[in-house]
């Protein structure tokens, strides 16, 4: 009798495991310098990106694969130079500029803590992308100054852009509190074209790369169990990048015809701090970028914060 309660147990623990994982997960990422309150209001001044995301079917993974997971997403981008308000020319040390795109990625989670995510974007650079517009409707609702000097922005270009990601677990601990990755990134697009590599370096409550927050891979039943039910963990992250190419610094890769450009600074390192949490079916997560020079002017380096919400669902 004993052994038939304790196969009973077991099995309603398996099926109230299985139970919390959600095959979907919706939310959205913002990114702005304001969120440092440093008073500053530049260079990459704000971004919003949406994202649905949605776990495969695991049934004819190979032994290797963990998860598989894809992802649409919808975003705006808004740069400008060291205020929103330089309505000279000459005075710009960067130029206006707004992207705006539709997304899909296409991600890999493999059992030996390997992750390959491939993706690309779809969208136009310039007045198209309604990000002056964006601007003045923001500052107006929360009171900040009227922006001027947009008449100068990048102009419209089609935007196509592919990119490639991977990442590898190098070493965790025994007790699974502390963990490093390498990271590596090759983008390829008529906006955006360059690469780069980093080093993540985790800290906490952590759950393997096929199951962690931080790879976006909380959706889904990998076939390892999870480390641990949550997780709740800081991060930090330097990253060394090479810049071929910037239309929203440089303009249209083959007809610029732009009032203002500048060349891009072919090495940019930067730094990202961050704090994560995740649970059954909600993920925060809050980090801090700080980039060195990306602008071939009299432009600063620059700082801004990002705030990360998801939500999952669907069994």
């Amino acid at each position: 009798m004993r052994s038939i309660l304790s196969t009973i147990l077991f099995c309603l623990i398996a099926i109230a495991g299985f139970g919390q994982s959600f095959k979907n997960e919706f939310g959205f990422k913002t990114e702005n310098d304001a969120y440092l309150a440093t008073l500053n209001d530049r260079y990459y001044t704000n971004g919003l990106m949406i994202y649905f995301r949605r776990a495969l079917n695991p049934d004819k993974f190979s032994d290797q694969v963990e998860k598989k997971t894809y992802e649409i997403s919808a975003g705006q981008k808004m740069y400008t130079p060291f205020w929103g308000n330089v309505p000279k020319k000459e005075d710009q040390d960067r130029p206006f500029a707004g992207y705006l795109y539709a997304g899909g990625a296409y991600s890999v989670f493999y059992k030996k803590e390997k992750v390959l995510k491939l993706s690309t974007e779809i969208g136009i650079v310039g007045p198209g992308s309604l990000a002056e517009g964006a601007q003045e409707f923001l500052h107006k609702t929360v009171g900040f100054y009227s922006p001027s000097g947009w008449e100068y922005q990048i102009k419209n270009d089609f935007a196509v852009n592919l990119a490639a990601n991977y990442s590898q677990l190098l070493l965790r601990t025994n007790d699974n509190i502390v963990d490093l990755s390498g990271q590596g990134y090759a983008n390829l697009g008529t906006t955006f074209s360059g690469l780069g590599a980093s080093l993540l370096f985790r800290a906490g409550r952590l759950n393997q790369l096929f199951n962690s927050a931080y790879h976006n891979a909380v959706i889904g039943n990998a076939k390892t169990a999870k480390l641990n039910k949550s997780e709740f963990y800081f991060y930090l992250k330097p990253q060394l990048n090479v810049v071929a190419y910037d239309a929203t610094i440089q303009g249209s890769l083959f007809n610029n015809n732009s009032p203002l450009t500048f060349g891009v600074k072919p090495i940019v390192f930067e730094q990202q701090f961050g704090i994560n949490y995740s649970a059954n079916r909600f993920t925060a997560d809050f980090n801090i970028i700080f980039k060195t020079k990306e602008v071939k002017s009299t432009a600063d380096a620059q700082n801004y914060g990002a705030l990360s919400l998801y939500y999952r669902f669907g069994k």
